[in-house]
This record gives C-alpha cells, sequence and structure tokens, in this order.
C-alpha cells in the first residue's frame, strides 16, 4: 500500500509540473507565469524522449528531421512552424513499428493518415505557413493519433 501512495504521489507531483507548477529544493513551490518552460526552439533534427512529452516544438529550419520515440500511452507533442512562408519542410518521423493515425483538414483538402508503420508527417515546403501546427498523442498500441493540425500536412 506504501509503495502504491508513493506511486500516485509521484504522478501527481508529474501532473504539477507539466501544469507549470515549478518546484524548489526546500519544498515550496510556486506557478510558473507562463508557459515556455514547455516551448523549445529546435534548430537541428532531433530524437524526442518521453522526458519531453508535453512540449511544443517551435521550428524555422529547414529540413529538419523529428524521430518520435516508440509509442507510449499519453506521451504527447506538438510541432510549430515558425518559418518563413513555403522556405521550411518538418518531418515528423515515427519509430519504424509506429504509424501516424487520423485526419487532417484545411478548407477542401483532407488528409487521411492511415497508420501505416514507418511513415513520416510532412509539412510540405510549398504549401507551408508560418503557424502550420499538428499535435499528436501516443496511443501505446499502434503509434501516433493527430489530435489537432492547420495548415497542409502530407504522409509520406
Amino acid at each position: 500500500m506504501k509503495t502504491k501512495r508513493i506511486c500516485y504521489l509521484y504522478q501527481i507531483l508529474i501532473n504539477l509540473n507539466k501544469m507549470g507548477t515549478v518546484f524548489n529544493a526546500d519544498g515550496t513551490y510556486y506557478q510558473a507565469e507562463n508557459e515556455n518552460y514547455l516551448t523549445e526552439t529546435l534548430t537541428a533534427s532531433t530524437t524526442l524522449t518521453a522526458n519531453d512529452s508535453g512540449k511544443t516544438f517551435n521550428i524555422a529550419t529547414d529540413a529538419l528531421v523529428v524521430t518520435l520515440p516508440s509509442t507510449a500511452l499519453n506521451l504527447e507533442y506538438t510541432f510549430v512552424n515558425t518559418g518563413a512562408d513555403g522556405a521550411n519542410i518538418i518531418t515528423i518521423s515515427p519509430a519504424a513499428a509506429d504509424g501516424i493515425n487520423g485526419t487532417i483538414t484545411l478548407a477542401s483538402t483532407i488528409v487521411e493518415l492511415s497508420g501505416v508503420d514507418n511513415k513520416d508527417l510532412i509539412n510540405t515546403k510549398s504549401t507551408a505557413t508560418t503557424g502550420n501546427t499538428v499535435k499528436i498523442k501516443g496511443n501505446g498500441i499502434q503509434g501516433w493519433d493527430v489530435l489537432h493540425s492547420t495548415g497542409i500536412w502530407a504522409s509520406e
């Protein structure tokens, strides 16, 4: 029972931290004024880990590839194209055994992501505009689900 309580308390601390609660070494805490602690700017291709879950990644560097970790339930990442219109291609690459599922809709354009394993999600350069966004969440089984998107993203 004691172990169960410790695990539960640990999960509460993790959730509070994700909401912006900052804990000091002396046990005091405060609420962060903004969410910048969860925002990171990527300037080179990178591989994410579970510790990056909950972050928003701003990307203004052309031809950057973000490799996702193997899917796990409730891991969540948001990617924002902050580059100039038509100048920035972003590639979101799942692990080889994972796919990306969901629907991306922009006006009359509908892209169905079928969840085929090891296929990238791409914000294509020719259609990219500043602010194009995709938010994905791990389902822990088949890969990643698109929760929200703006702009045109294509499946590899």
